[in-house]
């Protein structure tokens, strides 16, 4: 472990930090990118997009019977004051949404579907 100083806003802070091993390194390269949607089936052909995080809805930049662009942003999600693009994973059109601006919403909730 090695033991460093760090300044934040005028005042030193000494933290100690440990050296990551070369199996430790390989867990964390094997788990998946984080992504600001998950996909799930709903009936086979449709997919359901879900908060990654808790936070409140800024912005709904799409309408139902919308056609969407894999990677297009769909709306944008506030949480700890910053501002998260949810963009969508698939090429599709607007089924239903299921948030409104302004609302608040839990990791997982469903925000809107994908047909």
């Amino acid at each position: 472990m090695k033991i460093y100083k760090v300044k934040v806003n005028g005042k030193v802070y000494e933290v100690e930090l440990e050296s990551v091993s070369e199996n430790e390194k390989s867990i964390v390269n094997d788990v998946k990118e984080a992504t600001p949607t998950n996909k799930e089936s709903t009936n086979g052909t449709n997919t359901s997009v879900k908060a990654p995080m808790q936070g409140t809805i800024l912005s709904v930049n799409v309408k139902v019977n919308d056609t969407v662009k894999k990677g297009q942003v769909l709306m944008i999600l506030e949480a700890m004051k910053l501002e998260n693009e949810i963009p969508s994973p698939v090429d599709g059109v607007v089924k239903a949404i299921s948030v409104n601006k302004g609302q608040t919403v839990n990791n997982g909730q469903e925000l809107l579907i994908i047909g």
